[in-house]
């Protein structure tokens, strides 16, 4: 069982998937950190500093009352959209990075007959052959 599991674990899929995990979680703070720092103070200029972090809804009476904050999820939506949009264009930038380092791509030569095709050929060769 252990000569499996280590087999396992050395397979290139599970150690890119780690790889891929880590570069991620160092990635997400990079993303976190553009939105939070340099973007949302961007967009607080043109909307005139709204934050919609404290609109709630109070379920009861009192201080300790149950909110239902509503505008933390607009605000969490309004951050979805911008990482989603900051990772879009990232990934459009190492796209057109990666495509310009490789240069142009060649043509791929038309595929020849199959050997059914070429087969068939030969079949309908040999029947218009005259018998002797």
């Amino acid at each position: 069982m252990i000569k499996e599991f280590r087999e396992f674990i050395a397979k290139g899929n599970v150690m890119d998937m780690a790889v891929g995990i880590i570069i991620g979680a160092a990635f997400t703070a990079i993303v976190t950190s553009l939105v939070d720092d340099l973007i949302n103070p961007i967009i607080s200029l043109f909307i005139g500093g709204i934050d919609f972090s404290n609109l709630k809804y109070s379920l009861g009476e009192g201080e300790n009352a149950a909110t239902f904050n509503y505008g933390n999820f607009i605000m969490a939506v309004i951050n979805f959209l911008i990482v989603a949009w900051v990772v879009f264009i990232l990934v459009k930038i190492v796209n057109r990075a990666k495509d310009a380092a490789v240069g142009p791509k060649e043509e791929e030569a038309p595929a020849g007959p199959t050997s059914e095709e070429i087969l068939l050929e030969i079949r309908d060769e040999l029947r218009a052959r005259p018998r002797v």
